[in-house]
């Protein structure tokens, strides 16, 4: 594989950064990852770090090198970092689990697949031109497929409907294969970024930009137009198959990995230090095997 990636988080303007990002590869594939952990709830960054921590955790221990089904991987990796956010709370006796927002895009065999969950984006750029990006989960984009009534619009318009560490198994969205060209871009971002800035400018600047130069400069953008009250601004991008990259590009060299080899930004903190070792995995693994019932249940019901 041939890619080029650049991330960075700034706090904005407010008390905590309860945003999280990393990246992890093998010689054959690479999963990209971003959480925005909910300041509504305690310890958002806690839920945010622990679906980090498990995504790239259920990578080593599938890629090897490559995943069987990227897809089902997504899928179940999702519903595990859940089951591990509510284990968390768990252990800790909390009242309230925290909750994170979650979108993750996987590349294997030049296709790109990705997750997502809540309001946390992707977009896949193509020659400055939008080749798709994800559609939140959320009453204002609800409210863009079908106009809602007046009450729920001003009432309802900024909330999200789903997100993992909630008590119901959360709602997400998986797209791919998709075929991806020399030059394409994914930009994984925080709605301290989109929320601030236009589409068109996000999808210009990334398209015509290297991504270790468009990264900081759209992050410095959207701080710029948030103000003194600007949000979490949180951005990873990465472009396809790079060739004569600058010496100051971060571009993975896995070729130079064997088989068995595994790298990763997605680092473990203190905060969460011991709680591996109380995790009940067979009941986490039941619980993700009702989820994928349930899952399959109403695909079931739809078709009829």
């Amino acid at each position: 594989m041939k890619f080029s990636v650049f991330q960075l988080s700034r706090r904005g303007g407010r008390a905590n950064n309860e945003d999280r990002m990393g990246y992890c590869y093998t010689r054959e594939t690479a999963l990209f990852v971003l959480a925005d952990g909910m300041g509504g709830h305690a310890e958002g960054e806690i839920a945010a770090q622990l679906a980090l921590q498990t995504m790239a955790a259920e990578f080593q221990r599938l890629a090897k090198p490559a995943l069987q089904d990227p897809s089902t991987f997504l899928r179940d990796a999702l519903l595990v970092a859940h089951e591990r956010i509510l284990a968390y709370a768990r252990h800790r006796r909390m009242a309230d689990a925290p909750r994170t927002t979650l979108v993750a895009a996987l590349v294997q065999q030049g296709q790109a697949y990705w997750i997502h969950c809540g309001d946390s984006r992707l977009y896949w750029v193509r020659d400055r031109q939008l080749q798709a990006r994800t559609r939140d989960h959320s009453y204002a984009e609800m409210e863009r497929v079908s106009p809602m009534k007046l009450a729920q619009r001003f009432l309802n318009r900024n909330v999200l409907y789903t997100c993992l560490g909630a008590e119901i198994a959360p709602v997400f969205a998986i797209s791919g294969p998709h075929v991806l060209q020399h030059g394409d871009r994914l930009l994984l971002c925080s709605d301290g970024l989109w929320d601030v800035l236009k589409e068109s400018v996000i999808v210009e600047h990334l398209g015509s930009h290297s991504v270790q130069d468009a990264v900081p400069s759209l992050v410095e953008a959207a701080l710029s137009a948030g103000g003194s009250k600007s949000d979490n601004v949180t951005a990873l991008a990465m472009q396809w198959e790079v060739v004569d990259q600058p010496e100051h590009s971060v571009q993975p060299a896995t070729s130079l990995l064997d088989s068995e080899s595994f790298a990763s930004t997605i680092q473990s903190t203190q905060a969460l230090d011991g709680f591996d070792d109380v995790l009940d995995e067979a009941e986490i693994e039941r619980s993700i095997a009702e989820i994928n019932a349930a899952i399959r249940r109403s695909a079931l019901l739809k078709k009829t």
